[in-house]
């Protein structure tokens, strides 16, 4: 009988605190081995974008005692709003992503300062991927993951900014299903689930910015862009 599908997903533990120019690729291997771990061929390894934006600098001083002194910022950033409710903006970002306050955000930094989306994210997963690779000598997919709400549902999950060295979407169109009906429309975003799978164990205040999944399928592991597969076109999107 053959073994049932299984994914492992563990955070990695003992990450220091992230400045400018950080090495994240020496930090993430050295945590995994100081944890008693070590990475393997095909794990994924899911980075949070805080920590990704603050090795790149992609920050911005604001005013620590206005509470809305990152309100300029949000203007900065985005591209063209779509909907402002009070303080709440969801806007796209020139990234093409719609998002409340064009993913400017203030949690798990300094006072006085709001994180910024990386300028290019799917680069930032490469670098990472290509410094693990040099580190480690394993070849491993890598996402880059923020903080999404989504229309018509309650609550936020974590979704795929960035990735590296996986395929984005996984195109079943053409396929069978269990019935031996062809599938249409049916296009899997592999990586968003891998990145809310790794968010289970990362959790929002527990310090631990950095996860690894492992058992992913070696047909999910090929040249992959969130930003070419992901983000949908106007042309297609229903909503704007």
């Amino acid at each position: 009988m053959a073994s049932p599908p299984r994914l492992e997903v563990w955070g990695v533990t003992g990450m220091p605190e992230v400045g400018r120019a950080a090495d994240l690729a020496g930090l993430i291997a050295d945590a995994v081995v100081a944890q008693g771990d070590e990475l393997r061929d095909r794990d994924v390894v899911v980075v949070t974008q805080k920590i990704v934006s603050k090795a790149e600098g992609a920050m911005a001083a604001i005013d620590a005692d206005d509470p809305r002194g990152h309100r300029g910022v949000v203007e900065a950033e985005s591209m063209r709003v779509l909907r402002r409710r009070g303080d709440l903006v969801i806007s796209e970002t020139r990234h093409g992503f719609v998002c409340a306050n064009a993913g400017v955000d203030l949690s798990n930094v300094d006072a006085g300062w709001a994180a910024l989306l990386p300028e290019d994210s799917d680069r930032s997963a490469r670098r990472i991927r290509d410094g693990l690779r040099a580190r480690a000598g394993v070849e491993v997919g890598v996402v880059v993951s923020d903080t999404f709400g989504r229309p018509w549902r309650r609550g936020l999950t974590d979704v795929a900014i960035g990735s590296a060295g996986l395929a984005a979407v996984l195109d079943l169109r053409g396929t069978d299903d269990d019935r031996g009906r062809e599938l249409h429309v049916t296009e899997v975003a592999i990586v968003d689930e891998l990145a809310g799978a790794a968010e289970l164990v990362m959790g929002k205040a527990d310090g631990i910015p950095v996860a690894v999944v492992r058992g992913a399928p070696a047909g999910w592991f090929r040249p992959g862009s969130v930003r070419d597969e992901i983000v949908r076109s106007p042309a297609e999107d229903l909503f704007r």
